[in-house]
């Protein structure tokens, strides 16, 4: 931890007391602090080399309730989506522990008797699945001691953590999911909210927090983070290839997953890219979408649709290189359904529910880009692109009310600035997306 006195003159872009700054950045102004006769203070086995995000996330009263709830909050999602700025800024008091560390790691792993006599708590453990052997020993002591939010993990893997979880602490954590901002959260920031900016800007917070350029960012997640991930969970043998699939994935955002076209398109064997697109999707890069075909037999379609969680990525994916760039591309209102998609899923996930969420096609084509399934009923919503409202926008809802007996009065999400009524469908700025979700 740094801790910066203000009564001497502090240096403009340094911030006050609860931040971590990179090794390189103290480094670099440690003269400076010294000359100003600043109060520095480290603490190397708490040390974060991330700033944290001055954003507020919805999802910290949802952690706070679960917390005095479960002795065990376990928290996933996308690397850089702000797990531990989330868990640590929630619950400061908490001794932190980020498994990614070499020696913090070796000692969790050869002697945990050790680790957790050092470390006794109330304890977070980042990227938790990095030692899974672990959560073995937090059954033990959480059912020796029933202190609530004794623990507080997070992990970035799903099929790894929730697998572990499942055997070791079933009934004693509560699981949430965290994905990156929502436009909701950035609303209260200074940031642009033009849809263009949005998709090309995506949502991670170290972005909007550090101003990093778009595509450099996620040029760089995706070498250090993505391929990094896949290369743990996997025997990747042709990295080429693997990069060919995610970008022809990222071309085919919002339509239905064929993986027999995608295998001929790559070159891979669909057994191969069905194996892919689990560890994609347990990494938090892609979520499927899944159909609505309850009841209806063989008249609808059953493959789920492909989305990434991270617009922002699928854009640097494509090629696309500015915000204008996004308006002009062919893929433009599917990169605006992505980004929508994203909002319904983060809504859902930040009050600590579960999303479903499907969408609907039948055989002749009719399509609804999501249903919301609230209390046994469907709600329709179409998420269109345009800023210019059309009545024609809300005609597959009304072709869903018809065919779907349990389906109420649904929504179109769009870009516009007039929202008109009726007793089938209501219209919203898709920066509302939210509220069709309570």
């Amino acid at each position: 931890m740094i801790f910066i006195d203000w009564r001497w003159r502090p240096f403009p872009r340094l911030k006050p007391l609860g931040y971590y700054f990179q090794a390189a950045t103290i480094t670099q102004f440690m003269p400076y602090l010294i000359s100003c006769k600043s109060k520095v203070l480290l603490d190397f086995f708490t040390f974060r080399g991330n700033f944290p995000s001055m954003i507020p996330r919805t999802m910290a009263r949802v952690l706070r309730r679960t917390a005095a709830e479960y002795p065990v909050v376990t928290i996933t999602g996308p690397r850089q989506a702000g797990k531990t700025t989330l868990v640590r800024s929630v619950f400061p008091k908490h001794q932190y522990c980020n498994l990614e560390n070499p020696e913090t790691r070796r000692l969790a792993s050869e002697d945990p008797k050790q680790f957790f006599a050092l470390n006794k708590g109330p304890l977070i453990l980042d990227e938790i699945q990095r030692v899974p052997e672990l959560l073995s020993w937090i059954q033990v002591r959480v059912d020796e001691n029933k202190s609530m939010g004794a623990y507080i993990l997070t992990g970035s893997h799903q099929l790894q953590l929730q697998e572990s979880v499942s055997q070791s602490l079933a009934g004693r954590t509560a699981l949430l999911r965290l994905l990156p901002l929502s436009i909701n959260e950035l609303k209260a920031t200074a940031n642009s909210l033009d849809k263009n900016e949005l998709i090309f800007t995506g949502f991670l917070p170290r972005i909007h927090d550090d101003g990093i350029e778009p595509s450099m960012a996620y040029g760089n997640y995706f070498r250090t983070y993505v391929e990094r991930d896949v290369r743990q969970l996997m025997e990747l043998r042709n990295q080429q290839l693997f990069e060919t699939f995610i970008r022809l994935l990222a071309g085919r955002i919002g339509q239905p997953l064929n993986l027999s076209h995608l295998s001929g398109d790559v070159g891979v064997s669909a057994t191969t890219l069905k194996h892919w697109l689990s560890i994609l999707e347990a990494s938090f890069v892609i979520f499927r979408l899944p159909p609505y075909y309850r009841n209806f037999g063989k008249r609808l379609v059953k493959s789920p649709k492909i989305y990434f969680t991270e617009p922002g990525l699928a854009c640097w994916l494509l090629g696309i290189e500015s915000p204008m760039e996004v308006a002009r591309d062919p893929l433009h209102g599917y990169l605006f359904e992505n980004m929508v998609v994203v909002e319904a899923l983060k809504a859902r996930l930040n009050a600590g529910n579960e999303p479903r969420l499907y969408f609907w096609q039948d055989s002749h084509r009719n399509e609804v880009d999501l249903v919301f399934e609230k209390q046994r009923k469907l709600i329709p919503i179409e998420i269109k692109s345009a800023m210019t409202w059309h009545s024609e926008m809300a005609a597959n809802l009304s072709k869903f009310q018809r065919a779907v007996a349990d389906a109420q009065a649904g929504y179109v999400l769009y870009a516009g600035d007039t929202f008109p009524e009726s007793q089938s469908f209501s219209a919203k700025s898709f920066r509302d997306t939210d509220t069709c979700l309570i």
